[in-house]
């Protein structure tokens, strides 16, 4: 049995006992969410989709909060003696997931 999610605004493919990074999420360690937006759910062998796949949920439990690896930005530009160097790490929530109800 597997899901397709949405969160922050990417999409997902999941099953029970996956662990995944997910957009940051307001939850603490150990706290359980659920994930509503669900768009598809694969019941055996039966795809359930739209409407009906609006009733489902995805049940997680957080394991904690990270950083990404390092972008680095390198905005250049010739002959103007113009560089300038950035980074960014893209903030995420590891969760594993529980159960899903359809």
């Amino acid at each position: 049995m597997y899901a397709i999610i949405a969160t922050g605004g990417k999409q997902y493919k999941v099953s029970e006992g996956d662990i995944i990074k997910v957009e940051k999420l307001n939850a603490e360690k150990d706290e359980t969410v659920t994930f509503d937006n669900v768009i598809v759910v694969s019941k055996d062998s039966d795809i359930i989709c739209g409407d009906a796949a609006k009733s489902a949920t995805v049940k997680a439990t957080v394991l904690g909060d990270g950083k990404a690896k390092k972008v680095v930005v390198y905005k250049y530009k010739p002959k103007t003696g113009y560089h300038k160097k950035n980074g960014h790490r893209q903030p995420y929530t590891c969760v594993k997931i529980d159960s899903i109800n359809a």
